[in-house]
């Protein structure tokens, strides 16, 4: 099969967040949510770059803690895992098909062996309640649920890129800890948002992409 054949549906599910279908098309598996395209397994280049990202700002700490917000197709999950200088790593993930495909489906092939990690934990929880709700606290909050804080899967992830969500994500941030952000495109409106928010040395690492404008991650340190 190439990949300019129509994607295979792999399965398709019904959940509290609305539909959420794992396709193949040709060699790539895609996950679409609510109809909405949200990431594939065609080259993983953002999803590595905002792990490192958080990690190379964290250099005065050994075996740092960090929550990954968005199980995806696992690249993020996989990255973190491989390096073992990170420590505990948690990921949330609200959709329980998305943790099934990981832990006995096809995404397995990518993150078999971080899930088999002594350090990785996969809690199944909405990330917007658990950021609001949870005691842990962290070196490095990774966030990928989004197309990015500009172009949300749901409207209540909106609320995660408020001033009340970031203040929720800098509760979770030991001081000194970093807020990685993914976002399909740069938001002038998001860096000037987590500057309002107290956080400090905001800035946005491009990813290039084959067309159109680049992938970023966006970067914050919680002051401390």
């Amino acid at each position: 099969m190439s990949v300019t054949d129509e994607p295979e549906v792999i399965d398709r599910r019904e959940g509290p967040y609305g539909e959420v279908v794992l396709r193949r098309h040709g060699e790539l598996l895609q996950i679409i949510a609510n109809g909405c395209f949200l990431m594939d397994t065609s080259d993983g280049r953002s999803e590595r770059l905002l792990v490192d990202a958080a990690l190379s700002a964290l250099t005065d700490r050994s075996q740092p803690s960090v929550l990954i917000g968005g199980l995806g197709v696992g690249f993020s999950l996989a990255h973190a895992a491989a390096n073992p200088r990170w420590g505990r790593i948690t990921v949330v993930e609200r959709e329980t098909s998305v943790i099934g495909w990981h832990r006995a489906g096809p995404l397995s092939e990518v993150s078999a062996g971080a899930l088999a990690d002594a350090r990785t934990e996969i809690v199944e929880a909405d990330l917007v309640a658990y950021v609001n709700e949870t005691s842990a606290t962290f070196d490095a909050l990774c966030l990928d649920i989004d197309n990015g804080p500009d172009w949300t899967v749901s409207e209540c992830n909106e609320n995660l890129y408020s001033p009340t969500g970031l203040a929720s994500c800098a509760r979770l941030l030991r001081p000194g800890g970093v807020l990685a952000v993914w976002s399909a495109q740069p938001s002038a409106a998001f860096e000037e948002t987590l500057r309002n928010a107290g956080f400090r040395q905001v800035r946005t690492e491009e990813i290039p992409v084959a067309r159109g404008v680049p992938d970023v991650v966006h970067l914050a340190i919680r002051p401390g």
